[in-house]
């Protein structure tokens, strides 16, 4: 991953943009991985988090660099519903779960 970023007032950030950094509360949770991609949606909750600015990767982001965080993403996703069958339905809930995450950690807008 490039380390060329910079720190953006929340204001100038746009829904697009890759986080160059982890991103964290004020207790030090992570908020958010490196390399997510933002979406309107998750930035309209940083006033909640009290956050302000937000470290963001200079230019344009290639084809190439998008795809690497988006297999990134889902081998982590694998490894950690390993023990899931998502065919399964005893286990609803569990494939319910995988999913939101998979939806927030890709970036991808929930239809509401």
């Amino acid at each position: 991953m490039p380390t060329s970023y910079q720190h953006l007032a929340l204001a100038q950030v746009r829904a697009g943009m890759i986080l160059s950094d982890e991103l964290l509360d004020i207790q030090g949770h992570v908020l958010l991985p490196r390399g997510t991609v933002l979406t309107d949606s998750m930035l309209a909750l940083m006033p909640r988090h009290r956050i302000d600015m937000l470290p963001v990767l200079n230019g344009a982001t290639s084809a190439p660099q998008l795809a690497a965080n988006r297999e990134h993403h889902q081998r982590r996703l694998a490894r950690l519903f390993r023990k899931n069958d998502p065919d399964n339905d005893s286990d609803w809930a569990t494939g319910l779960l995988r999913r939101y995450i998979e939806d927030y950690r890709l970036g991808k807008e929930r239809a509401e």
